[in-house]
């Protein structure tokens, strides 16, 4: 493994915007690290890329071998430039049941720290490199269906916001990814979807708004005009938005 070349660690790698991120990377050069908890899923993917990788079996829910195993990661890559968090898990969790609530918790928030938690050590130390974490525009609003998801992202934002804070002045770059609704396992079969996206093009979008060195960015775009415009919204009004959603999807799944 050639030391002078820019190295990448994906978590979350095996399906939707990950893998696609590591085709984009692979093929702009990246030595990439693939990581997941399917090993069988990632070396399948490594058949697919165009430049140099290893892959690695790391569960983000278990926050203190994720570190353990990414520490791991940037030694065998001898180094690192970039770390993208992807790792991320949504049940529609309309009973409120805790199982789905924690194990959203355990990937979204205490695995995203942990992960984030080791680059920004390493990078700290290195005095250069970036961090790329995948959001969501669900960070910019609550969701009745399934709190801790959107509380989750809101988490993942505000995390990145901190890093940022941490690092301004300096070389080390953290960039906020916020998407839509993009065509992957997570949503695919949801009804009343809109703005839907490939995984290939929300890649395209990250990749951009990573050379262009944006702090946020929204995929597409104009989910930043979308969520602005949400926000100003009374709290009365989005539920009742809510409300009438529900009743929707209701009447359609019964029909």
């Amino acid at each position: 493994m050639e030391r002078s070349k820019k190295k990448a660690i994906i978590v979350g790698s095996s399906s939707g915007i990950g893998r696609a991120l590591a085709i984009k990377l692979s093929a702009e050069g990246y030595v990439l690290c693939l990581t997941g908890r399917s090993l069988e899923r990632l070396e399948a993917l490594q058949k697919d890329l165009a430049g140099e990788s290893i892959a690695r079996q790391v569960d983000v829910s278990n926050p203190r071998e994720a570190i353990h195993a990414l520490r791991n990661v940037i030694m065998s890559l001898h180094g690192l430039d970039l770390m993208v968090i992807n790792a991320g898990v949504l049940f529609q969790n309309d009973k409120l049941l805790w199982q789905p609530e924690e194990d959203m918790i355990k990937v979204n928030v205490l695995g995203f720290a942990a992960a984030a938690n080791v680059a920004a050590d390493y990078f700290s130390q290195k005095g250069a490199g970036c961090i790329i974490g995948i959001s969501s525009v669900a960070s910019q609003s609550a969701s009745g269906r399934s709190p801790a998801y959107n509380a989750s992202k809101a988490f993942v934002s505000n995390y990145m916001e901190g890093l940022r804070q941490k690092f301004s002045g300096t070389p080390v770059r953290v960039l906020d990814i916020r998407p839509g609704f993009v065509d992957t396992d997570m949503v695919r079969g949801r009804k009343g979807l809109f703005g839907l996206v490939s995984a290939e093009s929300a890649a395209s979008d990250i990749y951009r708004a990573f050379q262009k060195g944006k702090r946020v960015a929204y995929v597409p775009f104009w989910w930043g005009i979308v969520a602005w415009l949400f926000r100003r919204f009374p709290e009365s009004v989005r539920n009742l938005g809510y409300r009438r959603y529900i009743a929707w999807d209701t009447k359609h799944s019964v029909s």
